[in-house]
């Protein structure tokens, strides 16, 4: 419904490229604000893609780089650099590189040899659960809405969460869309491409909510209908606003 006036304000503007997200995040508070679809009418989703870190499940990389840290007897910001800012830990996520050979780079890089468990222990007990989503996953797994999971992650991290330490969260699930298994992450738009043909859904028929805006713009370049999570509330009510109805 606002889609006309978001196209006159960027042609009036000569800026329409960068203006691009401004304009979207202030459709998005004034949508929120008025608890109305931007989009207008629009059928309700026939899937609902959730991304698994700090939506379901908080998790803390700095925790990571300390406890790695420990087991090497290194310094935090060693395991930092050798890790994550030198693209080792997006290559993991990207199944680029197995567990085994992210453990041999880790010791190339950082000169050591930690205990290889250990290590993997470190890196994955990063997690704690998101409490405030658990009963609206399990109202909308009621209330017989599907539910699938778009996420980017290693297989260390998914073997530690989805070994039953969350109860049936991630039972509830079903495509399990991960990075690693597919060789793609968000927010390229080949791994919503690849979402969508797991759940067998075309993109209209779809709702994504991420914590990360570029993942959130990057579902809506093609032609998902998403948003940017910010708590349980606020998600309850966008899923409300497109006919998404559950006992919550």
């Amino acid at each position: 419904m606002y889609a006309w006036r978001k196209q006159v304000c960027l042609q009036r503007s000569g800026c329409q490229g960068s203006a691009n997200g401004t304009i979207t995040a202030l459709l998005d508070h004034v949508c929120e604000r008025f608890d109305v679809h931007r989009e207008g009418v629009r059928a309700s989703p026939r899937m609902l893609f959730f991304d698994l870190g700090n939506v379901l499940l908080y998790f803390d990389h700095e925790q990571a780089c300390r406890q790695m840290a420990e087991v090497a007897g290194l310094e935090p910001s060693t395991v930092r650099r050798a890790v994550f800012d030198s693209g080792l830990q997006h290559a993991y996520e990207c199944g680029q590189v197995s567990t085994r050979q992210f453990y041999e780079e880790f010791c190339r890089a950082t000169g050591t040899r930690p205990d290889f468990s250990a290590l993997c222990e470190g890196a994955a007990a990063i997690f704690r659960p998101n409490a405030g989503i658990r009963p609206l996953v399990a109202h909308l797994a009621a209330a017989g809405h599907r539910l699938a999971l778009l996420s980017n992650t290693c297989e260390v991290h998914w073997e530690y969460v989805a070994n039953g330490r969350y109860g049936s969260l991630l039972e509830a699930f079903s495509p399990q869309v991960l990075s690693y298994r597919v060789g793609l992450a968000k927010p390229q738009p080949e791994i919503y491409l690849a979402a969508l043909e797991l759940a067998g859904v075309h993109a209209a028929e779809a709702f994504f909510t991420d914590d990360r805006p570029e993942n959130v713009e990057a579902a809506r370049a093609v032609g998902i209908d998403a948003v940017l999570f910010t708590g349980v509330a606020a998600l309850y009510r966008a899923l409300r606003r497109r006919g998404v109805e559950c006992n919550y």
